[in-house]
């Protein structure tokens, strides 16, 4: 199994936009009022490859909007990091 760390912007990124008519999709991370902003803010950042102050930015979001898009690419570029983020008990949903 592939680390996040290893997950990046790719080739086929491109190629996978073109596909859907030049639309994005975004990975949208939902308040759940379960888990703390530090938590959050670390998933983000090892998940996500945010910095700090972005995961920080996006989970204020969350808690006061009830929802952040977190990362942009293509559907099938977005399912590792929402499976991730949902096995740490994160709701996600790609849009």
């Amino acid at each position: 199994m592939k680390k996040f760390d290893e997950f990046s912007h790719s080739p086929q990124f491109d190629e996978d936009i073109e596909k859907t008519n030049g639309l994005a999709n975004f990975l949208t991370l939902h308040n759940d009022d379960l888990h703390t902003f530090e938590y959050v803010i670390e998933s983000l950042v090892e998940v996500c490859k945010h910095d700090f102050e972005q995961a920080e930015q996006c989970t204020y979001l969350v808690h006061y909007k009830g929802m952040c898009d977190v990362k942009k690419g293509s559907y099938h570029s977005l399912i590792p990091y929402k499976k991730e983020l949902s096995r740490r008990g994160l709701k996600v949903t790609i849009n």
